[in-house]
């Protein structure tokens, strides 16, 4: 009887622990708890979507994107009242052409006039260039602590617009011009000049040297300045043979009625003995038709021997390739920057 009253008591705490085992499993399966016995620990439970590590601030790459250096001098000669701008070199400019290189050339002016401006020469397929070369403005000393020198590196392309690469600007109350200054300086993101601009004309050039013919050709032209009320233009192309500051010879093509984007394609052609022609130029001049008043010239640019920035490489890669036509886009310019081209040229 006494082995009887055992076994029974034991039986009862067996039971007892096997139920206590079973509601505290079902608890954990109730909170989508596993029994990693069962399933040989390969599932860990499901983590709380509030459950989160902290995340760090996205980064944005086009901050790394280095725009390259521009090493340059400055000084101003008190006797002349001449501001004297050096631009030695470039280096890491970045790649802006397919082919992994790139055309640079500077540009730069004073602000806040902008009327004269400056254009180094076009250095190919390079991203190191040694331009060495020195400009002048003429400011008297009690006027340029109110102007700022903006320097801008540009991708040269023969048949699209030119690519600002950087920037670098300049307050001229900035500088002890006590000494000369000379120092590197990084690129900065290029601002939109688009008020400024008056638009972009494709010209080609050809030079028959056997025969002494010079042909001009007018493609087209694109974001001409709005000239009338209506926000549009009648722009036609006007062209002078010029030698020794005279106008020897004019065309001009068909006007275009309300448009900024005029196509011509339209060939002029000049008697020019091969002698002759390292001393003639040829000025191009966009203007707004007008019916009652004066026909409004849009902008210029002069091409010759002596033009400086891609109006020169346009007319130097012409006379390099004599019989084949070498098409090229550029610029305008205002009227009072090609007048002091064309008196230096006197």
């Amino acid at each position: 009887m006494v082995l009887s009253f055992v076994l029974c008591i034991w039986k009862k705490c067996l039971i007892k622990k096997d139920k206590e085992k079973d509601k505290k499993r079902g608890k954990e399966q109730s909170k989508g708890g596993f029994d990693t016995e069962m399933d040989g620990g390969y599932n860990e439970p499901i983590k709380d979507e509030t459950d989160k590590e902290t995340e760090l601030p996205k980064h944005d790459p086009r901050e790394d994107v280095k725009l390259g250096q521009l090493h340059f001098t400055l000084d101003y000669n008190f006797t002349e009242n001449t501001l004297v701008v050096g631009i030695l070199q470039a280096s890491e400019l970045p790649a802006m052409d397919v082919g992994g290189s790139s055309d640079p050339y500077v540009k730069l002016y004073l602000l806040p006039d902008k009327k004269k401006k400056f254009e180094t020469k076009v250095h190919r397929k390079t991203l190191e260039p040694n331009f060495n070369e020195t400009f002048l403005f003429k400011v008297p000393y009690t006027d340029l602590g109110g102007k700022t020198l903006m320097m801008t590196v540009y991708d040269f392309d023969r048949f699209s617009k030119h690519d600002a690469i950087g920037t670098i600007k300049i307050p001229m109350s900035s500088v002890d011009f006590s000494q000369s200054l000379q120092e590197w300086r990084d690129l900065q993101k290029a601002e939109k000049e688009e008020s400024e601009r008056l638009g972009d004309i494709c010209l080609s050039l050809r030079f028959v040297p056997t025969a002494g013919k010079l042909t001009v050709v007018v493609l087209e032209a694109k974001n001409l300045k709005k000239m009338d009320v209506g926000g549009l233009s009648d722009p036609y192309v006007k062209i002078h043979l010029i030698q020794n500051g005279k106008r020897l010879k004019k065309k001009k093509t068909t006007i275009k009625k309300n448009t900024l984007n005029p196509y011509y394609n339209e060939s002029f052609s000049f008697e020019v003995p091969t002698e002759q022609i390292e001393k003639v130029q040829v000025a191009v001049t966009v203007l707004d038709y007008d019916k009652i008043g004066k026909n409004d010239a849009i902008g210029k640019l002069l091409l010759g021997g002596n033009s400086t920035g891609t109006e020169l490489r346009h007319w130097s890669d012409m006379l390099a390739n004599p019989r084949r036509p070498i098409a090229q886009w550029h610029s305008l310019k205002t009227q009072d920057e090609v007048k002091l081209l064309i008196s230096k040229k006197k």
